[in-house]
């Protein structure tokens, strides 16, 4: 079965992409995804050395809601930050952060919810994987920033991916 489908959830998001992105549900381009579905995966396994080993599903959808929670939250102060008084956007900053997490795709995850949250970006990682470094529009107290990131995120990506 690994040989013709070697990544199931990969094709599963390709074919559901493919139909949201063209809006249609014609026989075509229901063939179509399916095509791209199964034959992006198989092209590109070799790409894919290491193959994630995700656990705890509830935790995987408990990070999905906090994520988008967070979002939506952080989307509503970015813009207090930039409508409202100046003085409020002179408090960014780059900082470093402490890392416990060591996959790769963890990591992978990690860069793409900081960089997906309004007001925070992944800027440079570490050599050793040990430390990162990342920038807040509002950097009001950098502890409360790790503490924040280590725990609704770090821990719970630990979780799936270790």
């Amino acid at each position: 079965m690994r040989r013709w489908l070697p990544a199931p959830a990969m094709s599963a998001f390709l074919a559901i992409m493919w139909l949201v992105l063209v809006q249609s549900l014609a026989p075509g381009h229901l063939l179509l995804a399916l095509l791209l579905g199964l034959w992006v995966p198989h092209a590109t396994r070799r790409m894919r050395p290491l193959q994630p080993r995700l656990r705890r599903p509830g935790t995987m959808l408990r990070l999905f809601a906090v994520v988008l929670a967070d979002i939506v939250r952080s989307c509503v102060q970015v813009s207090a930050i930039i409508l409202g008084k100046p003085q409020r956007r002179e408090r960014s900053g780059f900082m470093s952060l402490p890392l416990d997490l060591r996959d790769p795709h963890g990591l992978a995850v990690l860069s793409a919810i900081i960089n997906s949250t309004p007001g925070t970006v992944w800027a440079e990682l570490s050599a050793d994987r040990r430390w990162l470094m990342i920038h807040v529009l509002d950097l009001h107290d950098e502890q409360w920033w790790i503490d924040t990131i280590k725990n609704r995120y770090e821990k719970p990506l630990m979780a799936i991916f270790e």
